[in-house]
């Protein structure tokens, strides 16, 4: 009788054991990253909560206004309140752009007619890494609905 494992058993083993780990430290990088990038996803949120308070969909009369260039989220902090920006909110917002847009501008009248004057509308916030060194764009868009008032 024999005591012990067999070099198949080990190598089994091995490869099982590998596997786990491997499996454990991808979840763990993918958690780390969308913990980092989350500071960032709640930012965009906010500025895109300043630029609807700076320019209220709601009070849009006609689809000519809808687009709105693309602003500064410090430019919309200024519009908003009468407050200064602390140097920690500067620094949160920094590199933070708000942009709002009709989808619907080349459709033709009978077209909007037939949708019942319904109009698509793009927000986007659009951000950089503020240097991270990687100098890549990123984005949090949705887009909405307008109806044009009767």
């Amino acid at each position: 009788m024999r005591r012990g494992f067999t070099l198949i058993e080990v190598l089994l083993a091995a490869i099982i054991l590998g596997t786990g780990l491997a499996g454990i430290l991808v979840s763990m990088s993918q958690a780390q990253r969308l913990m980092l990038s989350q500071g960032d996803i709640e930012t965009a949120q906010e500025v895109m909560d300043l630029g609807e308070m700076a320019y209220p969909l709601e009070e849009v009369k006609e689809a000519e206004d809808i687009d709105v260039r693309e602003t500064r989220a410090t430019e919309l902090w200024d519009l908003v309140t009468e407050e200064r920006m602390t140097n920690e909110q500067r620094d949160k917002f920094h590199g933070y752009t708000w942009e709002r847009e009709n989808l619907d501008k080349n459709i033709a009248d009978d077209d909007l007619k037939r949708m019942n004057n319904l109009y698509r509308v793009r927000i986007t916030v659009t951000w950089g890494d503020r240097g991270k060194g990687r100098g890549r764009k990123q984005q949090e868009t949705y887009v909405t609905l307008w109806r044009k008032p009767e």
